[in-house]
């Protein structure tokens, strides 16, 4: 009966045997053997990047909670001071002298046909302060501050030096977060000094004496379209430009992954990161600054 009883189970698949391997399956099981669609996808990485931008917020808020309530130490500070702001600077002037030096290239036979060439230095300095020298010199401080900072910190993280830190009661956001984002905030702006600078003088080199524009015409019109309020605009953006930077590449560095890739991985998505959020604030704040100025000079013509 035994056999028999085997065998007639083995012959009805809607038996008892069949019913109870269907209930001893997960419902989990279940949902696994479904296939993943373009939208699940889509939504997975939905999911993954609002908590990534909550997560960053959360890292940001800790930072400057922690910049009100303890001060970094001057011993801490001045090698980093050093190596965002010395040894950026030729980086940063060789940058900005090309840029100059292109634009006043590619703009002069265009304003020479229209018998413009004379204003020049009025279109390419309003570009360079408003626009490329901020954008450009935080680009600069991204590529070779920023992929610096997630490579040690994630150097840090891998090596559980971080752990190490927390475990020795120092807060690891204080100890090495806020002096990097205090140095990029506070060194930015003379930075985009120093690449407008360059980038003007470039320009008229290129202008004056390559060009054959005239040198006087060219400085008037310059100083007459170019005013303290349009530099005012560009070194206003490289404070936020600066924040981006120090918050992003710490928060990447923060979070690497284990092993040599993950830290290379960490340094490469801090620079590309960082540049998003330039452009992004860039424009942004481009937005904001117009509409304030047309708020407070409503008879101005013309976008800023």
């Amino acid at each position: 009966m035994i056999v028999g009883l085997g065998v007639g189970q083995g012959r009805n698949p809607s038996g008892g045997g069949a019913r109870m391997a269907a209930a001893s399956v997960s419902p989990d099981a279940v949902l696994v053997e479904q296939p993943e669609t373009a939208v699940h996808r889509l939504g997975e990485h939905v999911f993954d990047m609002v908590a990534e931008i909550g997560d960053v917020g959360l890292f940001s808020v800790q930072t400057l909670t922690w910049i009100v309530r303890r001060r970094p130490r001057w011993s801490v500070m001045v090698p980093i001071f050093y190596a965002i702001g010395v040894q950026s600077v030729s980086v940063v002037a060789i940058t900005g002298t090309f840029i100059g030096m292109v634009l006043a290239v590619q703009a002069h036979h265009q304003f020479q046909m229209m018998g413009l060439a004379t204003r020049l230095g009025s279109v390419i300095n309003i570009s360079l302060v408003k626009e490329l020298g901020p954008v450009l010199a935080a680009t600069m401080l991204a590529g070779r501050v920023g992929s610096s900072m997630a490579a040690e910190l994630g150097t840090m993280r891998v090596t559980e030096q971080i752990d190490a830190l927390s475990a020795l009661g120092t807060n690891p956001i204080y100890y090495l977060v806020v002096p990097w984002f205090l140095a990029c905030l506070t060194l930015i702006p003379l930075l985009t000094l120093m690449a407008d600078f360059m980038g003007v003088i470039g320009g008229a080199v290129i202008t004056t004496q390559v060009m054959g524009v005239d040198s006087f015409a060219y400085w008037k019109h310059s100083r007459d379209f170019v005013e303290g309020l349009d530099i005012f605009a560009g070194i206003f953006k490289s404070y936020f430009f600066g924040a981006a930077i120090a918050l992003i590449s710490c928060h990447r560095g923060f979070h690497s992954s284990a092993g040599a890739e993950g830290v290379g991985k960490a340094a490469t998505e801090a620079f590309v990161f960082s540049f998003m959020a330039i452009l992004f604030l860039d424009f942004v704040l481009g937005i904001g600054w117009n509409m304030v100025y047309r708020s407070i000079w409503p008879q101005a013509s013309g976008l800023l």
